[in-house]
């Protein structure tokens, strides 16, 4: 039988990855459906409205879940198993019609992305194309869009010719907050724009910074405090937004910067009890492997090298394409500590 569940505002319903064997229908609130944009990288949100069916595609084809499903308002759902669904589906043919109007949205959607990939990678080889792209971001200072096309870069081509400039560039998104800092080289300053996406569809959230909401231009305040090593102040910051909970978004993202602000603090014992506690509240942190590093890091910090070869070698059995880059640096850490 179908089953009730409710879920508080906030609450994960199911992370992309999961095994997926259940399909939902939202009975009252709302629910956010977050996944990436296969051509920019960016995040795209779907809202399910009451009376909408969600999770079904992975359910049905049996393959783990392709986006987040988190509850913005306080939610009722019930969940079906596929069977269940089935035979809900065969009495009520309008479902079935429901179902294949959004589907085909869906198709209609990637096949346009798909397309306009293709018509770049006719003119520009792929690998090229991509550490282009890469770059552009981080010479317009887009540095989360930069660090996720660098690491999908190392991803695909780990041996390719520009893997070790595309290494240095990962390092140099992962540390720039607001401020481009002056290491990135001349030739990342000369990508041709026509070898690039047009600069409107790589906003992130399709604005610009002066229509950011409240709790997304504090993350970014802060993360420009961390740019300039006002670590205290930028903790503090995460630390309301994370306090106020209006947008799960830049909560999930503020909670894992509260850690690293503890570490460039210098409180490597905190920054360990912050992300024990953090990890142990949210397991499928989408920068699990980030915090994980960190612990490492602050282990190491406290000359507690085998613990922190612990956390190193829990990062290299993580699934790499999650994060490539702290991927590298894990095995960088623990080479200088085994010589592995």
């Amino acid at each position: 039988m179908p089953k009730p569940f409710q879920f508080n505002a906030g609450s994960v319903i199911y992370f992309q990855g999961d095994a997926a064997s259940t399909i939902y229908i939202l009975q009252s609130g709302k629910v956010n459906l977050t996944y990436q944009d296969i051509e920019t990288g960016d995040d795209v949100h779907d809202l399910v409205q009451p009376g909408e069916f969600f999770g079904v595609k992975s359910a049905l084809g049996r393959y783990p879940r392709e986006e987040n499903a988190i509850a913005i308002q306080n939610a009722a759902v019930m969940s079906f198993s596929v069977p269940e669904f089935e035979a809900l589906a065969q009495a009520n043919t309008r479902i079935i019609m429901k179902m294949l109007k959004v589907f085909s949205n869906q198709l209609r959607r990637i096949h346009r992305q798909v397309s306009n990939i293709v018509e770049k990678t006719e003119e520009v080889h792929p690998e090229t194309g991509l550490f282009s792209i890469g770059e552009y971001y981080l010479k317009n200072k887009r540095f989360f869009q930069a660090k996720y096309v660098f690491s999908r870069y190392l991803t695909y081509y780990p041996s390719g010719r520009n893997a070790a400039q595309a290494a240095k560039n990962l390092e140099i998104a992962e540390a720039s907050g607001g401020v481009m800092p002056q290491a990135v080289s001349r030739s990342q300053a000369a990508v041709t724009p026509s070898s690039l996406p047009d600069a409107s569809s790589l906003s992130s959230g399709g604005g610009h910074e002066a229509d950011l909401g409240g709790a997304a231009k504090a993350y970014y305040d802060a993360v420009s405090m961390i740019s300039q090593e006002k670590y205290q102040q930028a903790y503090l910051t995460f630390k309301k937004i994370v306090d106020a909970n209006e947008d799960q978004e830049y909560v999930a993202k503020s909670s894992y910067e509260l850690g690293r602000c503890l570490y460039l603090l210098g409180k490597f014992d905190d920054c360990i009890k912050y992300f024990t506690g953090m990890i142990t509240k949210y397991p499928r942190h989408p920068d699990l492997g980030s915090s994980l590093f960190f612990m490492g890091q602050s282990y190491e910090k406290l000359g507690r090298k085998d613990q922190a070869v612990t956390f190193y070698k829990k990062i290299l059995t993580m699934n790499a394409d999650e994060d490539a880059a702290v991927h590298i640096k894990a095995k960088r850490a623990l080479k200088a500590l085994t010589g592995e």
